[in-house]
């Protein structure tokens, strides 16, 4: 990813054709401070019926992780190896995870006491598709799943974080469902 995701958008011409409205790289790229971790925003909707861009780039904006409520996010994340991370290299992922805890929003709780500081829950039903790479997903249950490319998660609120043990990169593609959550009730 850090070479680019190619996003096409369609939409309408003024005879209500269908016609590629952009065809390029994704511009809302951001790299996590610290860890190396790429994320590109490639769309997001506000509204469940969805409304249609008509011409505006939706993912041209600050979201941060969770949807709107009755909204979604198609995110991509690039999650670099960690095999061979160095004790400073994890002393400064310790550093960027505990300034995103100080400026988490109410719909993004992260547990900096857990085994990993990765670890975070959304108020969303989360789709990811693994598409390349390996990754290990990690439960506060102290449970590790191994993925591979072509694997699907579905996760309901869940508390989870991300373990890439490999040298190579995983990428993972998100879409984000904004969901009411039992522990808001």
């Amino acid at each position: 990813m850090t070479t680019g995701i190619r996003r096409v958008v369609t939409g309408h011409n003024k005879a209500g054709k269908a016609v590629v409205v952009t065809d390029g790289a994704a511009p809302n790229v951001k790299v996590r401070p610290g860890t190396g971790l790429v994320s590109t925003l490639l769309w997001v909707t506000d509204t469940a019926p969805a409304k249609l861009a008509d011409g505006e780039d939706f993912a041209a904006r600050e979201i941060g992780i969770t949807p709107p409520l009755n909204g979604t996010i198609l995110r991509m994340l690039e999650i670099p190896g960690g095999a061979n991370r160095t004790p400073e290299q994890l002393a400064a992922i310790q550093a960027a995870r505990a300034n995103e805890a100080a400026h988490a929003p109410a719909n993004l709780q992260l547990d900096l006491t857990s085994r990993h500081p990765g670890m975070h829950r959304t108020e969303s039903v989360d789709y990811a598709l693994v598409m390349s790479g390996e990754i290990v997903m990690l439960l506060d249950d102290d449970s590790e799943t191994h993925l591979k490319a072509g694997d699907v998660v579905i996760m309901q609120g869940t508390y989870h974080a991300w373990a890439n043990r490999s040298d190579k990169p995983c990428t993972i593609a998100f879409i984000l469902v904004g969901a009411e959550v039992p522990w808001k009730k």
